[in-house]
């Protein structure tokens, strides 16, 4: 029942990666406006002295935004999720 539990839940965390990126703000169409995305765009902006640097959360989320997860990351998320729950 553990093993069910955990690819349910790997599974799930690949197909809600997307929903979760989206619903942040990063979009296929960029960082939607008012946003947390755009808070973290801001916030990274600010702190690298005027734009966003490469391999940064807010370039690889937006990447993952605009693009789609690349496999090895859906298999890392999956993972991880099923990791996670037989954890608990």
């Amino acid at each position: 029942m553990g093993l069910l539990i955990a690819a349910a839940l790997g599974v799930g965390s690949v197909l809600g990666a997307p929903l979760v990126l989206t619903g942040v703000g990063f979009t296929a169409a960029g960082i939607a406006a008012g946003s947390l995305a755009a808070t973290m765009m801001s916030s990274s902006a600010i702190a690298s002295g005027g734009g966003v640097v490469a391999g940064s959360l807010v370039a690889l989320a937006q990447s993952a935004g605009a693009a789609g997860l690349a496999i090895t990351t859906k298999a890392g998320i999956a993972a991880t999720g099923a990791a996670l729950s037989l954890l608990v």
